[in-house]
């Protein structure tokens, strides 16, 4: 197990991180502001949930001002200019909260600013990004592949196995420092970066299980620790809103792109939402990689989190 306990301090960006996807350099051009916040993840592990629930939290009338990820733009995809990503969070007179899947020490730390951390087992965020790449449209890979400024080789075409795919997935990386989550990057590796600084105040680990679990309980949290009062007669309409229900009733709202890097559209990246698929699809000589994996990356404590949810063992309480 190759992964290290963080030393005493704040978090450091010591890597760069820039592919078909996604360029960590892009926060350099970034202009904080001290109530921002950040919602952060790998991928397929509750992003947009999660935004979700603070746009409603911030406009409790369910009313929001424009499509998620215009409000909540993912400031290191590529494909978007960046001049309109922040002028776009330049004009905003709202809380402000943009989205990253970036590693931790990929990112400009900021103490001003709030880091909300949401993850999910690896198995389940394997079957839920099965579904995402599989089913990409030819406008994703054009976006992904011929916008000006990659670094590295094209998004390559998904096997048409899933069971080729994991084995890429578990023992091969996309970085030359990472082992496993090609053709992205690492689930784990990304996972142990932020668990590493859950005790700072400003960070607050989320589990994609807890919120399936108990939404509301998971909701409040959120919103205690961003500070934000939300009146109680506004609740009932926040948790309807923020069901995985009704985000897939208005999809276009909430999905990426209105849903254009699918094919099927908001429906196909709005997918299952459950956890545990991974048990009738993998072997255990399959997941036997997964365990390899984990033992590369993962220290002990963050894989029980990981596997297991109940954010409060995370070491952070209420």
């Amino acid at each position: 197990m190759q992964a290290s306990s963080a030393a005493a301090g704040l978090p450091r960006r010591t890597r760069v991180y820039q592919n078909h996807h996604f360029d960590s350099t892009r926060w350099d051009y970034f202009e904080c502001r001290p109530d921002d916040v950040v919602i952060a993840t790998s991928y397929k592990a509750g992003t947009t949930w999660t935004q979700s629930i603070v746009a409603h939290l911030l406009f409790p009338d369910g009313e929001l001002p424009g499509p998620l990820g215009e409000i909540s733009p993912w400031l290191d995809l590529r494909i978007v200019p960046l001049e309109v990503v922040l002028n776009g969070l330049k004009q905003q007179t709202h809380r402000r909260f943009v989205k990253t899947h970036l590693p931790l020490d990929g990112l400009p730390y900021d103490e001003r600013m709030k880091y909300v951390y949401v993850s999910r087992d690896g198995r389940d965020v394997f079957m839920s990004l099965w579904n995402h790449y599989s089913n990409h449209s030819e406008e994703a890979y054009l976006g992904f592949n011929t916008t000006r400024g990659r670094v590295g080789d094209e998004f390559p075409r998904p096997p048409a196995d899933i069971h080729e795919f994991w084995r890429l997935w578990t023992t091969r990386g996309w970085f030359e420092w990472e082992s496993d989550g090609w053709p992205y990057w690492s689930h784990l590796t990304n996972v142990q970066s932020w668990w590493e600084f859950r005790r700072l105040p400003n960070v607050l680990l989320v589990h994609y299980g807890d919120m399936v679990e108990d939404a509301e309980r998971e909701a409040r949290r959120i919103g205690r620790f961003l500070e934000i009062e939300v009146p109680e007669r506004a609740w009932p309409g926040i948790l309807r809103s923020v069901s995985l229900a009704e985000m897939r009733e208005r999809g276009e709202q909430y999905a990426p792109g209105g849903g254009v890097f699918w094919k099927g559209g908001a429906q196909t990246f709005l997918h299952a939402g459950t956890n545990g698929r991974w048990r009738d699809v993998l072997s255990d000589e399959e997941l036997a990689l997964y365990d390899a994996a984990c033992e590369r990356t993962l220290s002990p404590d963050c894989r029980q989190w990981l596997e297991r949810g109940r954010l409060y063992s995370a070491g952070q309480g209420e």
